[in-house]
């Protein structure tokens, strides 16, 4: 059989066996469930309702599955919720271009039927799906990695704030105000948290989930230990702070020894190579004209 013939009859088959499996795995049971309790006068259940009526929307609800949604949700948490990427927004998108990438991918495999045109007609294909991922998942890493940066100095700064005299809440909320960073974010949120009538172990909790931090993680650990035995706030801030400094400490000498590692590449494929034409070449072309005389 052709093998333009068998790629067509993957394309066709494989996205129609997706759409089954995805259509028979639902709970419906529990997906009313959920609805039912969400609709017993609960204003941010008519808000989401209101959020994915488009029709475009919940074919992408309909088309991915939950435990894949629940994985989209948590890489926009780390991204921190963009106003201008919502959950139904981003499952609407992906089959969008999923299909562009798929009539991209097709369009370079008419032009020949060579193996290496199909292989790139296939990237094409799952790269407009997964580009959203990617897009998320690289925000995600920049917005964890600037929260690890802040971290030893935000709490230096609630330690003076607590030695000053204020409460621990009063001390994220003065962090908060003065920074202008993803982590003074999270601080605010999880006050906010707090006001609409969340426990302090919850809201601190919810702050641990919404990173990938270890030492955010071991942080609001010794605040909830702290708060549940009646341990003095101001010690464990201190005792964090400088955990907080010394790992920062050690991951920019890690960075440092990384660093002749990472030159190597560049310095023996572009460096070397145009300093060795400057040097010798010259040289070269002097004995090339020297022996041609002869």
């Amino acid at each position: 059989m052709h093998p333009l013939i068998v790629l067509s009859l993957l394309l066709i088959c494989v996205p129609l066996a997706y759409l089954a499996w995805s259509f028979l795995s639902v709970d419906r049971k529990g997906l009313s469930s959920a609805r039912i309790l969400l609709s017993r006068g609960i204003h941010r259940a008519d808000v989401e309702k209101k959020a994915n009526n488009g029709l475009v929307e919940k074919i992408g609800y309909r088309l991915t599955p939950a435990g894949y949604v629940n994985k989209l949700d948590r890489l926009l948490s780390l991204a921190g919720r963009p106003a201008s990427m919502p959950l139904g927004r981003l499952l609407a998108a992906k089959p969008a271009l999923g299909l562009v990438g798929g009539i991209l991918g097709l369009f370079i495999i008419s032009g020949g039927p060579t193996p290496i045109l199909k292989l790139v007609g296939l990237f094409v294909f799952f790269l407009g799906y997964f580009i959203p991922d990617l897009m998320l998942y690289s925000k995600g890493q920049e917005r964890q990695k600037a929260m690890q940066l802040e971290l030893a100095n935000t709490l230096d700064q609630m330690l003076i704030s607590v030695e000053a005299g204020l409460g621990f809440e009063g001390a994220m909320a003065r962090a908060g105000e003065n920074g202008k960073g993803p982590l003074s974010e999270e601080l605010v949120r999880t006050l906010q948290d707090m006001q609409v009538g969340r426990s302090r172990r919850e809201a601190y909790l919810a702050l641990a989930e919404r990173t990938n931090l270890p030492e955010l993680r071991s942080f609001v650990q010794a605040v909830v230990q702290a708060d549940t035995y009646g341990i003095a706030i101001s010690r464990v801030l201190r005792v964090q702070a400088k955990v907080m400094r010394v790992k920062r400490r050690q991951r920019a000498e890690e960075k440092a020894m990384k660093l002749p590692v990472n030159i190597l590449f560049p310095l023996l494929f572009f460096i070397f190579p145009v300093l060795f034409i400057a040097v010798l070449g010259p040289a070269v072309i002097n004995t090339i004209e020297t022996f041609a005389n002869q």
